[in-house]
C-alpha cells in the first residue's frame, strides 16, 4: 500500500465523525466485556463460543474462525487452550487433508452459550440497540458491512457477517 506524497488530511466534519465512530466502539466493547466479565468470560472467548454454536454441526476450522473474529490464528489458539481447559471445546483433526485444525462446541460449551447469550444480548441492547431506531440500527451495520468488505481481501470479502 503506497502513501500519497501529501496527507489526505481529515476536515473538522471528518474528524468529529471519526473520532465518534472510533470512542463509541470503544464504549460499546467495554460495556460487553465488562457484562461477560461477571461472570468470568472474556469477550473474545464469548465470540468463539458464539461463532461455534452458529456454524454447521458446531464446528469449524481454526483458521476459518481466526478470519470471522478477525485475529490472528495464534490469538485465536491461545483463547481455544483457555477454552478447552474449561472444557468448552476441542481441537479435531480435519478430515481430508489432514493438516487442519478443527475447533468444535461441547456440550458443557453448548450449555455456556446458553448461558451467556442472554448476558451478551443484553449488553449489546445497552451499549448500541437502545439508542438507534432499527432503521438507524440497519443502515449503520450495511455502512459497516462495506467497510469489512473494503478492509478485507479474497474470500473474507464474502464473509461480512
Amino acid at each position: 500500500m503506497s502513501v500519497p506524497a501529501e496527507p489526505r488530511w481529515l476536515d473538522g466534519e471528518e474528524q468529529q465523525a471519526w473520532r465518534a465512530i472510533l470512542r463509541s466502539s470503544h464504549l460499546m466493547r467495554r460495556t460487553m466485556e465488562e457484562a461477560l466479565d461477571a461472570h468470568d468470560v472474556g469477550f473474545g472467548e464469548y465470540e468463539l463460543l458464539s461463532m461455534l454454536s452458529e456454524a454447521p454441526g458446531a464446528r469449524m476450522r481454526m483458521s476459518a474462525l481466526a478470519d470471522l473474529v478477525v485475529q490472528s490464528r495464534s490469538r485465536v489458539s491461545h483463547t481455544a487452550t483457555r477454552l478447552e481447559r474449561r472444557g468448552w471445546v476441542r481441537r479435531d483433526r480435519a478430515t481430508g487433508d489432514g493438516r487442519g485444525v478443527l475447533l468444535v462446541l461441547t456440550n458443557e460449551g453448548r450449555r455456556a452459550v446458553a448461558e451467556l447469550a442472554p448476558v451478551h444480548v443484553e449488553s449489546v441492547r445497552r451499549a448500541l440497540l437502545d439508542h438507534l431506531s432499527r432503521e438507524e440500527l440497519l443502515g449503520y451495520g450495511e455502512l459497516m458491512a462495506r467497510v469489512v468488505r473494503a478492509n478485507r481481501s479474497g474470500d473474507q470479502a464474502s464473509d461480512v457477517v
